[in-house]
């Protein structure tokens, strides 16, 4: 590696200090997208550097940002691709997110999301951090504000790691996933060990994890925030030791099965399949639905009885269209009882 290619962030951001940068009007890229100028090797320095300088010079950056500096400029949204190391499984609850969206809209995006060129796509963009700010834009159908960077694979890979430990919302799951993407992406152990500040045995208890439940299968079950790394280690094993675990796990958790439970529901309901060695866990669930397709809730039947849990919003209704219609209900029921004991009746014994 040169020796301009290893330059300090410090160094790179001089001249946006003393204003000796064009313009994005003035530089252009082939598809008229703007160019933003380059901030060398981004947030993240050469391989050999330590994460203390990396957090140092990661601080530096967002203070130069807060200040109006970094040369951030409006991207369209649709031009941003995701990071190549997917973190991230979907929410249980998009609540927060609508939230944060609503803010985004009333009071415009505040801090730049961080992107590099596409290595395989002129013209297009790769997520260093700030997805849902790409989403969120997307969704409203406005610019994202964006600082774009140059770094490799690897440094991409140890810069969401950082962003994500500040941000310290990622489950276990989650990061164990992170490190396979990374894993699978070629980035050397102790490169995946920096991304999340990790030493050899964690590292070694996550592949001991995705190496052995397959990434479909986890990813049925989800986020599982309250579920930790005991449990999913715990987990892992008991599940190598069950023929054709995956079949099962794959019937357990259907969407006609698991319908309306969150994912540390169906992490419990993984766990149960698996100790049993039974796909429906003498249990089965259907999804109640208005004719549009509109989820009103689940019916549940079992050894010890039948549960109907009905969306909170329309569960007062429904429970009184339930007392009303249940004589007619329990009379259906035992003249299809008595039909059924009169054919039995005529049924001859071989």
């Amino acid at each position: 590696m040169s020796k301009s290619a290893r330059k300090s962030i410090v160094g790179n951001f001089d001249q946006f200090l003393t204003g000796d940068v064009p313009s994005p009007s003035q530089a252009a890229g082939p598809t008229g997208t703007p160019r933003a100028p380059r901030v060398g090797a981004g947030v993240i320095g050469a391989a050999d550097r330590s994460i203390s300088q990396i957090v140092e010079e990661r601080d530096r950056l967002q203070a130069l940002v807060a200040a109006g500096g970094g040369g951030a400029v409006d991207l369209d949204p649709n031009l941003v691709d995701p990071s190549p190391f997917d973190d991230r499984l979907p929410d249980d609850d998009e609540t927060n997110y609508v939230q944060f969206r609503e803010s985004i809209r009333t009071e415009r995006q505040k801090v730049p999301i961080q992107v590099r060129s596409h290595p395989g796509a002129e013209g297009r963009f790769q997520i260093v951090y700030g997805r849902r700010r790409v989403r969120a834009a997307r969704e409203l159908g406005i610019a994202v504000k964006a600082l774009i960077v140059e770094m490799s694979d690897r440094d991409l890979a140890v810069a969401q790691g950082i962003e994500n430990g500040q941000r310290q919302d990622l489950t276990w799951i989650e990061r164990a996933l992170f490190a396979q993407t990374m894993d699978n992406g070629g980035i050397r152990p102790r490169d995946i060990q920096a991304a999340l500040g990790i030493d050899d045995a964690e590292l070694a208890r996550m592949r001991s994890v995705y190496r052995t439940i397959p990434t479909d299968v986890i990813k049925l079950i989800g986020r599982a925030p309250k579920v930790g790394r005991p449990r999913w280690t715990a987990f892992a094993k008991a599940f190598s030791e069950l023929p054709d675990g995956a079949v099962t796990l794959r019937k357990t958790l259907s969407p006609d099965r698991v319908s309306g439970l969150g994912s540390d529901e169906r992490f419990a309901r993984a766990v149960a399949a698996i100790a049993t060695g039974e796909t429906d866990l003498q249990t089965d669930e259907v999804a109640l639905r208005t004719d549009d397709g509109t989820p009103l809730g689940r019916a549940i039947f079992s050894k010890n009885g039948i549960r109907l849990v009905v969306d909170k919003q329309r569960s007062a209704a429904f429970a009184t269209f339930l007392r009303a219609e249940l004589p007619a209900l329990l009379a259906k029921f035992e003249a299809a009882d008595e039909e059924q004991e009169h054919q039995a009746r005529k049924t001859p014994v071989s």
